[in-house]
């Protein structure tokens, strides 16, 4: 039996000022068929770390270099061509440059309170959840639903 699967691999990343704000990036739905306010990340190109990869993405999608990311977790699902789909998760306040939006979506630094009143991208707040909860450090989607949406497992 083949181990083996088809995979897409990505990352995101929580960067915060240490005065209660973090960056959110506000994808357009005309490009984007995961659109609203999320983390900004991407995807993890071939035979790129994966640390290495989300310091890249964050630099092309915000103008912030970060430093010392930290893994948080992950979230996970199969896609409807059975591709595993993974998102590594990392957390950092270290970082250098000064915020910038790009072709991405515009980004802007938003009061951790107020992201909760935000048109989020979906699952966002479940994400923020296992950024955020030490308890937490997966968030599987394991069956897809009729309506298109997918149920979570911790």
């Amino acid at each position: 039996m083949s181990r083996s699967q088809a995979t897409i691999l990505t990352n995101m990343c929580l960067i915060e000022d240490g005065r209660g704000n973090i960056v959110m990036q506000i994808r357009d739905p005309k490009r984007y068929s995961w659109s609203g306010a999320a983390l900004p990340g991407g995807h993890i190109e071939a035979h790129e770390g994966l640390v290495e990869s989300v310091i890249r993405e964050v630099k092309e999608e915000t103008g912030l270099t970060i430093k010392s990311p930290k893994l948080v977790g992950m979230k996970h699902w199969y896609t409807t061509d059975d591709e595993r789909y993974l998102v590594f998760l990392y957390r950092t306040s270290d970082f250098e440059g000064d915020l910038r939006s790009t072709e991405e979506g515009e980004v802007r630094w938003v009061a951790r309170e107020k992201v909760v009143h935000m048109d989020l991208a979906y699952d966002m707040l479940n994400l923020l959840r296992v950024f955020e909860e030490d308890n937490l450090s997966e968030l599987f989607y394991r069956e897809r639903l009729e309506n298109d949406f997918l149920r979570e497992f911790w």
